[in-house]
């Protein structure tokens, strides 16, 4: 049987020339064709625009729309590529924190992994996983660490009604550099059997002063040492109402106006 690959219909250069970067940086065939036109009997799965689906006639056709999150396409993907059809379930084991780690299996083998932008993006990952994967079981395997993160990460779960398991996070993360040992976490995490878990039984959200410590150190060494988020803003991310990303940027921007102010100043101190 001839190589299988990936066959980009459409005619959209922007969407065309995006997919074909990433095709080529994931190391994936694929061939391109115009919509309408007869599709390759080794492309296992179609790429196109939202308005030039209805000119593709294939058992898997994906509609892309440019500069969107592609986590679980790009898995999809993968799946179709190498282990078609299965009839085992998708296991997403997620390393909680600020900035989750996750990892998506099929079948034993690892299709994508990578960081979130924040706990509440799970259950955006899980949403794009269920449309990708229509009909078939997926299970979440979460973590039991960083209560904060976790309890926030099955929340956002919660509307899914998929079967969760808490897994115990003892030797799952790796020592050494910081990033990406979640995403590796995440793949430790996927490979271990947990304790189902009930998303009803989370109790309300109760963030302690060592909670916001920990998320300063961390938004310290974020920022490589030159700055620390807020108490304030460190509550607000742990309650979700903010992302890390968010705070550090507004944290930055700070201290970049602080250090303009010195500058200024210094300079007419010094003006003759």
């Amino acid at each position: 049987m001839r190589n299988r690959c990936v066959a980009l219909a459409t005619l959209d250069a922007v969407l065309y020339e995006e997919l074909a970067s990433e095709l080529r940086a994931r190391g994936v065939p694929s061939v391109s064709i115009v919509p309408g036109a007869r599709i390759p009997s080794q492309a296992a799965v179609v790429l196109t625009s939202p308005s030039e689906l209805g000119r593709i006639s294939h058992g898997r056709v994906f509609a892309v729309t440019p500069d969107g999150d592609r986590t679980a396409l790009w898995a999809a993907v993968e799946h179709a590529l190498q282990i078609g059809q299965s009839s085992e379930a998708i296991v997403v084991g997620i390393d909680p924190g600020p900035r989750p780690g996750y990892a998506i299996f099929a079948s034993g083998r690892c299709l994508v992994d990578g960081t979130l932008e924040s706990p509440e993006s799970t259950g955006h990952l899980g949403s794009s996983l269920r449309q990708r994967f229509p009909g078939k079981e997926i299970l979440f395997r979460v973590g039991s660490q960083d209560r904060l993160a976790r309890d926030r990460i099955l929340r956002s779960l919660a509307s899914l009604r998929k079967p969760i398991e808490l897994v115990d996070e003892s030797g799952t993360t790796p020592r050494g550099h910081r990033r990406p040992r979640d995403a590796i976490a995440a793949r430790a995490i996927a490979h271990h059997r947990g304790k189902p878990y009930r998303v009803e039984t989370l109790g309300p959200v109760n963030v302690t002063a060592g909670d916001i410590t920990n998320l300063q150190r961390v938004s310290r060494e974020g920022s490589g040492g030159l700055f620390t988020i807020p108490k304030s803003e460190a509550s607000r991310v742990l309650k979700g109402e903010l992302t890390l990303s968010e705070a550090l940027a507004e944290s930055e921007r700070r201290f970049r106006r602080g250090g303009a102010e010195v500058r200024r100043s210094a300079g007419e101190r010094d003006a003759p």
